[in-house]
């Protein structure tokens, strides 16, 4: 169970590293709200022949809540979004985009994340191609049972952990707005998650550090 306790990282250690984030970000404002990730270095693991992992957890406080979501809806979906404020394309609007990579690289690029109304998700790679799958932004489908506001949030909350040919891996787990319980929390539970997705758990850990956006990094492991 991955949410036990974080056998090698202290309760206390992790507390102070977080501390010194969030007072370097206080000392030195930016314009914006920076964002904390932990950054990942691993160990005893060779991408080419070990099997790459992959995993998502969803986090309990919003670690990116300006993250950009935009919703294939159908009708219900569409006047769900104008109410709410939310951008959202139809069946139609997609159909436009005529397959051109260029306008679907560029649409991939505008938003952070898609979901679609479960009528439209089985047919996103007959109207648009292979695009938004190659980007990695392929959309969750949300369901009439389900806001898109609570969906968006879900979203915005979970992180993916996954290895690619390098060994050092960056999440965001939280920003500088949020409280240091919430940012034990998130951080906390992201080490476990990753942990348990090893095949060493531990012995494949190198190194954790977590960092502000402009901040130094805080080594915690």
């Amino acid at each position: 169970n991955f949410q036990g306790k974080m056998s090698k990282v202290s309760r206390e250690s992790l507390n102070e590293a977080i501390a010194e984030v969030l007072k370097g970000s206080s000392e030195k404002p930016r314009k914006f709200r920076e964002t904390i990730e932990l950054q990942i270095g691993l160990k005893n693991y060779d991408p080419q022949k070990d099997k790459r992992f992959s995993g998502s957890i969803r986090l309990k406080h919003i670690p990116r809540p300006s993250m950009k979501v935009c919703v294939f809806g159908d009708q219900h979906h569409l006047d769900e979004a104008a109410a709410g404020n939310i951008p959202a394309m139809s069946a139609d609007d997609l159909k436009k985009l005529n397959k051109q990579k260029k306008l679907i690289k560029k649409l991939a690029k505008s938003y952070d994340a898609f979901i679609a109304s479960e009528s439209l998700i089985k047919q996103i790679p007959r109207i648009l191609g292979p695009g938004l799958n190659k980007a990695g932004k392929f959309p969750s489908v949300v369901t009439h049972g389900e806001s898109l506001q609570s969906k968006s949030d879900e979203i915005r909350a979970t992180v993916k952990f996954q290895m690619k040919k390098v060994l050092c891996l960056s999440v965001a787990v939280g920003h500088v707005g949020l409280t240091q319980e919430e940012l034990v929390s998130n951080i906390s539970l992201s080490i476990n998650f990753l942990v348990s997705l090893l095949k060493k758990n531990w012995q494949n850990v190198r190194s954790l550090n977590i960092k502000s956006t402009m901040g130094k990094p805080q080594r915690v492991y």
